[in-house]
């Protein structure tokens, strides 16, 4: 009888929860819809620029801004997914108009992929290049407080650890304060520990001390800004699992969170509800954004 791995999984039913391409042989339209779309928003929007932030050719971002105007504006992150080892930041150029439009700036990261870097590089190339930006947000025409992020499937766990190893270096005295002021995971993994055990353990070689560390399922903070989760309605149940776990952790602890499951949306389509300026969970980002600008 085959071994069970992880909540009541054995490996062959651990990699199907896992293996989303497999289960959604349509990822390939959507993601090349994705990036057609992407290129077009990139021709049509005039005020935009690529910047570096290392020396490594991945090592970049995209920055779209609204129309130029007396005033800074709010300054929205978004880390693009791929199991930290593939697509690409200009992918999803496409979710920036409904930002722009309301006045917000919307940069999109490029990291390091796995197998060439581990996952702990990949959560310092996020680091790096949130410092990057946060260093030139004056000459970027950005407010120089309080940045919102925004993450999908790998980029969702991305944008979590970088929050919670911000408000940890807080509490170790290494820094003033948070500059997270809101942030969304959709479709995000907050617990590394069964990918160890899936088929992707060959690509992202992850160890114990790595899901200790980068699992923020594993490391709720003391405090947090407020947390918007949220999931396809069609999503598999390892997804739902470990957002429902977060979800019921955080809120023991009296922490900001909520939980969403999106109708009619799975693990691929999930992402382009950004695109629509009317969804709920684009305005609760928008309205994140602009929170900022009040302050």
């Amino acid at each position: 009888m085959p071994d069970v791995l992880w909540q009541g999984l054995t490996q062959d039913g651990l990699d199907q929860q896992l293996n989303l391409r497999a289960r959604w042989p349509s990822h390939q339209e959507i993601l090349d819809n994705c990036a057609q779309e992407s290129a077009r928003t990139r021709e049509a929007i005039a005020n935009k620029e690529v910047l570096r932030y290392g020396p490594h050719p991945l090592q970049t971002l995209d920055l779209f801004q609204p129309e130029a105007g007396a005033d800074p504006v709010p300054l929205l992150i978004f880390i693009h997914g791929g199991y930290w080892q593939g697509l690409d930041k200009s992918d999803f150029s496409h979710l920036a108009p409904p930002f722009l439009a309301a006045g917000i700036a919307f940069a999109s990261i490029n990291y390091r992929l796995a197998p060439q870097v581990s996952l702990a590089e990949i959560c310092t190339d996020v680091t790096d290049a949130i410092d990057h930006l946060q260093s030139r947000v004056g000459a970027l025409g950005c407010l120089d407080h309080d940045f919102v992020l925004a993450g999908h499937s790998a980029g969702g766990h991305l944008v979590m650890q970088e929050m919670v190893r911000e408000r940890r270096a807080v509490a170790r005295g290494e820094m003033d304060r948070p500059r997270t002021a809101a942030l969304l995971s959709l479709s995000g993994l907050f617990d590394l520990e069964p990918l160890r055990h899936s088929y992707q353990q060959m690509v992202l070689s992850i160890d114990e001390r790595q899901v200790g560390e980068l699992s923020p399922l594993r490391n709720a903070p003391a405090s947090a800004p407020p947390v918007l989760v949220a999931v396809g309605d069609q999503e598999t149940a390892e997804f739902v699992r470990q957002q429902n776990a977060l979800v019921t952790l955080w809120q023991a602890l009296d922490l900001p969170i909520e939980g969403l499951k999106i109708s009619g949306r799975d693990h691929f389509s999930v992402v382009d509800v950004l695109t629509n300026a009317h969804h709920v969970v684009t305005r609760w980002l928008i309205e994140a954004c602009l929170a900022n600008s009040r302050r």
